[in-house]
């Protein structure tokens, strides 16, 4: 059996209590023989800073572009608020992301039936809910040249960010979109603005090119960005894959978390492109943040952080058996009643990170053994 090597970033507040539940998850997978890992720990984001004076070290670098994939717990919180913009905890989450060229960000939306209630939108709008989100990553407004604050001759001040996309960025991101798309339900909406935006005018005629060229078979419609917002929240059920470009995938796929209940239920993957092998860098991380104001009080839901694991299983190791396990014994344990704080009724108190993490490995112990 091929042993894969997991980088694991736990980075700051709550993820180092979420990366935690997942190790028991990797030692289980390793003990019941479906899979085999090797694990590394090391730093990212404040606690980089505070380690290595940098957000990221060249040498955490190195051993993530060695690495079979990464696990990425949360950076960011207060306690980094004065440095400099560059030395900011998200820069290193940022500069994995760029030199890995991790371009293709993928975030499911899905509704776990014991947690329709649990929407802020009415139970049958979400109920079954699964979209996938694709989003651009190392393009945009986030990467665009020049980005900068500059005083003007009268003491005020500009600043200037920079949308930026080519053919060759829109075109690999579509291409991801749509081979999704024939693996799910055959469908792609293409959200971006241009009825106001040169990048949208580019971003509609490029996907339309490569729709037309080789994926005919797909049903696409475009969306302006604004409008998919709202129709996330009157009828998300419409959508099942939806691409587009870095910063608004950033709003559309916080829009579509809050409607499964909890930005605490659902992880992600951003993947670089095929080798030669057809295997790609890869980097999962849970979709919420740092969280600092709960960290180390035992209230995180580890949820995403274990989904993060279970796309890792799926898309850089082809082990599509465990991944199924794992997300089965998910909605097996939140079926059982397990809750977090996040998601539990109101009133109640909800159990613990490490009990939901127990929940969850005890539903794959209960199927399969170790």
């Amino acid at each position: 059996m091929t042993t894969y090597k997991l980088l694991l970033l736990p980075g700051d507040g709550i993820g180092p209590e979420v990366m935690t539940e997942v190790e028991k998850i990797v030692g289980w997978l390793n003990r019941s023989g479906l899979a085999s890992f090797e694990t590394e720990r090391d730093h990212v984001g404040g606690s980089a800073l505070d380690a290595h004076g940098k957000p990221l070290s060249d040498e955490t670098l190195a051993r993530a572009d060695a690495a079979d994939a990464i696990l990425l717990g949360a950076v960011g919180g207060p306690k980094w608020t004065g440095v400099a913009y560059d030395l900011r905890p998200e820069a290193g989450l940022l500069r994995l992301r760029k030199d890995l060229g991790l371009f293709a960000n993928l975030r499911p939306a899905l509704c776990y039936p014991a947690l329709a209630d649990a929407s802020a939108l009415k139970r049958d709008l979400v109920e079954g809910l699964d979209i996938m989100i694709v989003r651009e990553l190392t393009g945009g407004v986030y990467f665009g040249e020049p980005k900068e604050i500059t005083t003007l001759p009268d003491g005020s001040k500009r600043a200037v960010d920079t949308q930026v996309y080519t053919t060759a960025e829109i075109e690999r991101i579509a291409h991801v979109a749509f081979d999704l798309a024939r693996k799910r339900s055959g469908r792609v909406a293409s959200a971006e603005k241009n009825n106001v935006m040169k990048t949208g005018v580019l971003w509609k005629e490029v996907v339309t090119r490569v729709h037309a060229e080789h994926y005919s078979d797909v049903a696409l419609e475009h969306v302006l960005a604004d409008n998919c917002a709202m129709q996330l929240v009157r009828r998300p059920k419409q959508f099942d894959v939806l691409v587009t470009d870095n910063l608004f995938g950033d709003v559309l796929s916080d829009v579509a978390a809050m409607l499964t209940g909890s930005l605490g239920m659902l992880p992600s993957a951003s993947l670089g492109a095929a080798d030669a092998r057809g295997t790609r860098k890869a980097l999962y991380e849970p979709v919420h943040g740092s969280a600092p104001d709960i960290a180390g009080k035992g209230y995180a839901n580890p949820i995403a952080m274990i989904g993060s694991l279970a796309m890792c299983l799926r898309y850089s190791f082809g082990l599509g058996e465990a991944a199924d396990l794992l997300e089965s014994a998910i909605t097996r344990a939140l079926a059982g009643g397990a809750r977090t704080r996040d998601i539990a009724a109101e009133g109640e108190n909800g159990i613990d990170t490490a009990q939901m993490g127990d929940a969850i490995l005890h539903e794959l112990e209960s199927v399969r053994g170790a």
